[in-house]
C-alpha cells in the first residue's frame, strides 16, 4: 500500500501494462504499481535478468501495431481485464537536425509517439469492457521547450501531449482517463551518458529550483496518483514532474540575476 499524506493508494485487483518497463523509469513505475497490489506486465524486445515481485514480462516491440495488439490481447487473456496502461517506452540519441536521416526521424517518431497510439488503441476495448481505465503517457520537458540535437524526440513528445488531450476528450464518455506526465531531468542508469560526470550532474541538480535531479520514484508516485481514485476527475492533464522547471538561460546573462 502506497501512503501519501492521510490517503492510501490501493490498486489491488487491477491489471497494468508498462511499456519499456524493464529498465530506467519504467522499471520503477512497474515496481511501484506492483507494490500497491497491481498485476503488472512489462514489455520489451529482450527479457530482463530479473523482475520485481508481482511483475511479469512479455516480449513485444510496441512500434509494431500488430505486436502492440497481441500484447494487450495476451494480457487480457491471462488476467481477464486491463485497467492501466503506462506508455513509457521512448528515448533518443543526440542527432544534428540538418544531417539526421529520414529513417532516423521516422524511427524516433514511431518509438515516442506512434507506439503510444498503437497501445492506446489496443487497450481501448478491454478498458471499456472493464468499466473504465487509466492511460498515462510519459512525456518530457523536451516536448514543451526547444530540444536542440533531439529535435525529432521533442517533436514526438509534443505530439504525445496533444494526443493525450485528444484521447481524453474522445474516451471520457467511456470512463477512460488519459493523462500525461511531463518528466524533467531525472537520474537513471544512463545519467552519466546524458548529463556527464558527477561534477556536471551536481551542477545540473543545483540549477533546479528544488536543488536536485528527479528519481524514478518521483515519477512513479505521480503515476500511482493518476491511476488512483484520488485522481478520478483528472483527465487530459499534463502533470509536470520537473523539480520546479529548468532555469531560463537568459537569466544568467542579465546583470544582477
Amino acid at each position: 500500500m502506497f501512503v501519501t499524506g492521510n490517503a492510501a493508494i490501493d490498486l489491488s485487483g487491477r491489471v497494468a501494462i508498462v511499456t519499456g518497463g524493464t529498465r530506467g523509469l519504467g522499471s520503477r513505475i512497474a515496481a511501484a504499481l506492483a507494490s500497491v497490489g497491481c498485476k503488472v506486465v512489462v514489455c520489451g524486445r529482450n527479457a530482463p535478468s530479473d523482475l520485481p515481485p508481482g511483475v511479469t514480462f512479455h516480449a513485444a516491440d510496441v512500434r509494431d501495431p500488430d505486436q502492440a495488439k497481441a500484447l494487450v490481447d495476451a494480457v487480457v487473456a491471462e488476467n481477464g481485464r486491463l485497467d492501466i496502461l503506462v506508455n513509457n517506452a521512448g528515448g533518443s540519441p543526440h542527432a544534428e537536425a540538418a544531417t539526421a536521416s529520414p529513417r532516423f526521424f521516422d524511427a524516433i517518431i514511431k518509438l515516442n509517439l506512434s507506439s503510444a497510439m498503437y497501445m492506446a488503441q489496443a487497450a481501448h476495448a478491454p478498458m471499456q469492457a472493464a468499466g473504465g481505465g487509466s492511460v498515462i503517457n510519459i512525456a518530457s520537458v523536451s516536448g514543451i521547450r526547444p530540444s536542440p540535437q533531439t529535435a525529432a524526440y521533442g517533436a514526438a513528445k509534443a505530439g504525445l501531449l496533444n494526443l493525450t488531450q485528444s484521447l481524453a476528450q474522445e474516451w471520457g464518455p467511456q470512463r477512460i482517463r488519459v493523462n500525461a506526465i511531463v518528466v524533467g531531468l531525472v537520474e537513471t542508469e544512463s545519467t552519466a551518458e546524458t548529463y556527464g560526470d558527477a561534477d556536471a550532474q551536481a551542477k545540473v541538480a543545483a540549477s533546479l529550483p528544488l536543488g536536485r535531479m528527479g528519481s524514478g520514484d518521483d515519477v512513479a508516485g505521480a503515476v500511482l496518483w493518476l491511476c488512483s481514485d484520488l485522481a478520478g476527475w483528472v483527465s487530459g492533464a499534463r502533470i509536470n514532474v520537473d523539480g520546479g522547471g529548468e532555469r531560463p538561460y537568459f537569466l544568467d546573462l542579465v546583470k544582477g540575476s
